[in-house]
Formats: structure tokens, sequence, C-alpha cells
């Protein structure tokens, strides 16, 4: 198995890779609105919250040699349901033309209260 991490503190704070890639399975740890430096990104706006979110599911794929194109499943967890919209629209913006199975849940609360949406991801490298 290979891990990789992005550099952002709560992954060492926590203990856990930011990406796991094992054989062509590639899962990728759910992603915050964040920034490189943990300071969190989008303000209280969802739809910035999520392509924040996208941004960092993105550039770990990257480290493990995939794209979004390889993404088969995602799962998004937000924390008002009012939102789905917002969120879906730039889930759908990212994924146009190869959208892939996925769940969107709401849940009570994330890590930090200002995050209103957390994505995770599930790959087949090529």
């Amino acid at each position: 198995m290979e891990r990789f991490g992005s550099g952002r503190p709560l992954e060492e704070q926590i203990g856990f890779s930011r990406v796991v890639v094992a054989g062509r399975l590639v899962a990728v740890s759910g992603c915050a609105p964040t920034d490189p430096d943990g300071s969190s990104a989008g303000g209280d706006d969802p739809y910035r919250q999520a392509k924040a979110c996208l941004e960092v599911v993105q550039s770990a794929l990257a480290q493990a040699g995939c794209s979004l194109a390889d993404v088969y499943r995602t799962r998004i967890y937000i924390t008002r349901a009012l939102d789905w919209q917002e969120v879906g629209r730039a889930h759908g913006e990212y994924f146009a033309g190869e959208p892939p199975a996925s769940t969107m849940v709401v849940v009570k609360e994330l890590l930090r209260p200002e995050w209103v949406v957390e994505i995770e991801a599930d790959a087949l490298k090529p």
C-alpha cells in the first residue's frame, strides 16, 4: 500500500493519510473546506466550501496518479439540508460528463462549526 498526505495540520493531529492506494483502488479521506495551512476556506457559502473540498480531493488524486475522471464514488456530508443544491452544483461542475456514484447525507455537525460540507472519494487507478 502507498499512503500520501497533503501536509495539512489535521492529518498529523488525527493520524490519517489523505489518500491510500491499494493496488488500483484509491481512497481519498474526507476533505473539508480548508486551505493548505489548515485554515477554513469558503466562508459560510456552501458552494464555495464544496469547491474547496473538491480542490483538496483533486490534489489528493493527483498525488496517487489519478484524476477526477477516475473517481467512481463520492460521499458528501452536509450539515444543513437546505445547502444540497449549492453543494450539488459544485459537485456537478467538477464531475461534468463523468459523474460518479454518489451519496449526500445530512449530519449534525462536522469537526469545525464553520464547515457545512465535507467530501470523500474512491477512485480506480488507470
